[in-house]
């Protein structure tokens, strides 16, 4: 029997990351959130641009995401850029951390959303900077795609 298509409804995207980044590989993580703080993530106004995940104490934590405060949160509201925990299996935790402390290597969230259960989770990629000629690269890479699909259109 096949499986249905897991639907994704997208709280925040980091587009950017694509672009700055060689993803080598990419995991799904689990992230622990406030009341508040889903609701606020359901509205869609996040921001994961300039966060990144890091090692504390053999755990991951999400840094310096933004998630702003829910309007009707009252004193129970969050802190919009808080650390949160990322929920990972343990192989998967030893393996990430290896390898950003001995390869080199960054932890940078893709994207944030709520799958078919309405679990809010975390895409995160295992990811290598690119270099200014890396970038220029697949620049021209895209453009003689684009191109290339234009002349075989017109035949």
């Amino acid at each position: 029997m096949s499986k249905a298509p897991e639907t994704r409804t997208f709280a925040a995207q980091n587009r950017k990351a694509r672009h700055d980044y060689s993803i080598e590989d990419t995991y799904e993580a689990g992230i622990v959130l406030t009341g508040t703080e889903v609701k606020s993530l359901r509205g869609g106004k996040s921001n994961i641009v300039e966060s990144y995940a890091t090692e504390k104490g053999g755990e991951v934590w999400l840094v310096n995401a933004y998630i702003p405060e829910y309007t009707q949160g009252n004193r129970f509201n969050h802190e919009p850029r808080r650390p949160r925990k990322l929920l990972l299996h343990r192989h998967q935790c030893r393996r990430l951390i290896g390898a950003v402390q001995r390869e080199g290597y960054t932890l940078v969230p893709l994207s944030v959303y709520f799958n078919q259960r309405g679990i809010a989770k975390v895409e995160l990629g295992l990811a290598v900077g690119k270099k200014l000629h890396d970038k220029r690269a697949d620049l021209r890479k895209r453009e003689w795609e684009r191109e290339r699909q234009r002349l075989l259109k017109r035949g």
